[in-house]
């Protein structure tokens, strides 16, 4: 795509870039399999009218809240699409959580621990932060193992999102 910025985290296997409106497709295609929605959103397919909504937020999300965001995510080696990481506010909490959407071919690759553990490694070398959340579905056991790997720690139950959700959370080391 000619209109996408250079990848500004990289990885051994993965290249994150910002968003930028020509990543709809891609993002249409990831929100609209009900495998991916499974434990999001209601747990449904996003029809395109909202995800063309929500990548327009996510495109702005870094102008109200410099160096967070949400980051497309592809492979290094071919440029196929991945998905998408973020590290950003959870909802309405001051808690800063690294999240992931994966396409389902890279399930079971290890790219979703690789991706995490980077941006842990990000939030606390370059930005400092005291701490980093992830939050799951109690349902979601591959993702809370993803957080698990990523040294994220399971604390139980937290109320993110105005639900009951599975809490994981890394204090920095470095503090």
């Amino acid at each position: 795509m000619s209109d996408a910025p250079a990848p500004w985290l990289e990885t051994l296997r993965i290249e994150l870039r910002e968003f930028v409106a020509g990543d709809l497709a891609d993002i249409v295609r990831l929100d609209s399999d009900p495998r991916v929605t499974k434990y999001v959103g209601g747990g449904k397919p996003h029809p395109p009218k909202e995800i063309a909504a929500t990548l327009r937020r996510i495109i702005r999300y870094p102008k109200l809240y410099p160096d967070l965001g949400y980051w497309r995510a592809s492979r290094r080696d071919n440029g196929a699409l991945i998905g998408w990481f973020s590290l950003k506010y959870a909802g309405k909490s001051a808690d800063v959580e690294v999240g992931y959407r994966l396409c389902p071919d890279a399930w079971g690759r290890g790219f979703a621990t690789e991706g995490a553990s980077a941006l842990v490694d990000y939030g606390f070398d370059d930005l400092g932060l005291a701490r980093i959340i992830g939050v799951t579905h109690r349902d979601n056991i591959a993702s809370q193992r993803v957080l698990m790997k990523a040294g994220i720690s399971d604390l139980g139950w937290g109320r993110y999102y105005e639900r009951r959700l599975r809490l994981f959370a890394i204090d920095n080391p470095r503090s």
